[in-house]
């Protein structure tokens, strides 16, 4: 898969069949209109081109700084590229590109950089200035530019909004499984270790401490995770559990994310997990000693073995 983030130097596509949209969590909603877009390809011997924005648009039109997203960029790019895509242009999404006119967008956006030969969208997309653009415009205009507009039923885009609130709310919510139902992965975490207090070597289960270093990465409730993981430079992939919280047995002042590799004792300061989670373990909770967390620990590693022996 080509990525593109300079629109001013992109390639002829050979016939591209073109959507647009965040596709964030590359989920099964999202999915089922890839496989729309490969098959359209297909028939007309062309290109899958999959163009979304970055920032997230909601950050520059309504100026919201609390987003949340269910992929960084980069894991985005490594979902579409594991379904086979051509091309993903990444648009700089600006205050003057959300202000073309919808007209403008088609002809100086659409037409002029990608030349589709196929457009396949939502029947409710909204695009240009004020979000007056739709799939009618579309309509009116395909024969004057020569391409062809097909529509993603309502049922599918019912599905893709309805999966991608609902994963997030799932996260959040500790119903891990569910999330990864809807995704139809792993949900992942990466980041790099940083050092903590290593307090976790002193009762036998040392943790690699994790900062997320996207902002706007979603991290999962608080809770005990069983996650398998991969190091950069290092024999993958590894089995472990993942604690999100604050610690309350310890110190409870500062959420952290913790991870404690099976089997592993190197250290790994500045280098890059990428974790994949499994399974919701339990929720964080405060013991009375550090002693009865280390039993706890002892069972959740248990627990977190037996639901990673499929893997």
């Amino acid at each position: 898969m080509q990525v593109h983030s300079n629109i001013d130097q992109l390639p002829s596509f050979r016939n591209g069949v073109v959507t647009i949209g965040t596709f964030d969590g590359v989920h099964l909603g999202h999915q089922q209109i890839i496989r729309q877009l490969k098959a359209e390809a297909a028939v007309i011997d062309g290109e899958t081109v999959i163009i979304t924005f970055h920032p997230h648009p909601r950050k520059v039109v309504k100026g919201q700084q609390d987003v949340q997203l269910l992929n960084t960029l980069n894991e985005k790019i490594s979902l579409l590229e594991a379904h086979g895509i051509n091309h993903l242009v990444v648009v700089p999404f600006t205050p003057s590109f959300a202000s073309l006119s919808a007209r403008d967008y088609v002809k100086n956006f659409l037409v002029t950089m990608f030349k589709p030969k196929a457009l396949i969208i939502g029947y409710d997309h909204r695009f240009g200035k004020d979000r007056s653009g739709n799939f009618e415009l579309l309509e009116e205009l395909a024969p004057q530019f020569g391409f062809q507009v097909i529509e993603i039923p309502e049922h599918v885009l019912h599905t893709v909004t309805i999966s991608s609130t609902r994963i997030r709310n799932a996260l959040k919510d500790g119903q891990l499984e569910e999330a990864n139902e809807n995704l139809g992965y792993p949900y992942k975490l990466s980041g790099l270790v940083i050092e903590g207090d290593k307090r976790g070597r002193t009762i036998g289960f040392p943790t690699a401490n994790l900062k997320i270093t996207d902002p706007e990465k979603l991290v999962p409730a608080d809770g005990v995770y069983a996650v398998t993981l991969e190091i950069t430079g290092k024999e993958n992939p590894y089995r472990g559990m993942m604690n999100i919280g604050y610690r309350p047995t310890v110190d409870g002042k500062k959420r952290t994310i913790e991870v404690n590799i099976f089997n592993f004792n190197d250290m790994i300061y500045g280098e890059t997990l990428r974790i994949n989670l499994h399974n919701y373990l339990r929720e964080e909770k405060k013991f009375g000693s550090l002693e009865e967390l280390k039993a706890q620990l002892a069972a959740d590693q248990m627990n977190a073995l037996q639901m990673l022996t499929h893997l």
